[in-house]
């Protein structure tokens, strides 16, 4: 059973992800339109890497967060990175922003020592694990995401 779930929408990265995509569009559109050159495998590794670009690009669109009876679960856009830690070895959960030069994606910054998951914005749920570990959950609803985690590490 789920007892909390939410998505946060990184509208930045829908226009960055579209403006390649029509960049890489351009781009085809203008080689097609060159003689064809003598090596045909270039064509095939430049359009794969296009291809994979905007794989990844688009896989940052969203962060879907959800909570069941044991699992804190994250999942980016259509679920390639994901990430899920055991309800039972968190230590605390507070609200928390981010700094502006943490940036967005999945991050590790080094001081202080803490894994960073993010779309947009600054807010953020900071939980810290019984091992010592901190990781920083970028969310739209930090208050939500923070209550819901409390009332199920708490029950």
């Amino acid at each position: 059973m789920i007892l909390y779930k939410h998505t946060q929408i990184s509208y930045l990265m829908i226009v960055v992800t579209l403006v390649v995509l029509v960049f890489f569009a351009w781009a085809y559109i203008t080689a097609r339109a060159e003689p064809p050159s003598v090596n045909s495998g270039t064509n095939f590794a430049v359009t794969s890497t296009m291809a994979l670009v905007l794989f990844i690009l688009a896989s940052f669109v969203t962060l879907t967060v959800s909570i069941d009876e044991k699992y804190l679960k994250i999942k980016f856009g259509y679920g390639i990175f994901r990430k899920k830690f055991l309800l039972s070895d968190i230590a605390s959960v507070k609200q928390v922003k981010n700094h502006w030069y943490y940036g967005w994606g999945i991050r590790f910054c080094l001081c202080p020592k803490i894994w960073i998951y993010n779309v947009s914005g600054f807010d953020a749920v900071e939980i810290i694990m019984k091992n010592g570990k901190i990781y920083r959950i970028g969310t739209d609803d930090p208050s939500g995401l923070e209550t819901a985690i409390k009332q199920v590490i708490n029950t």
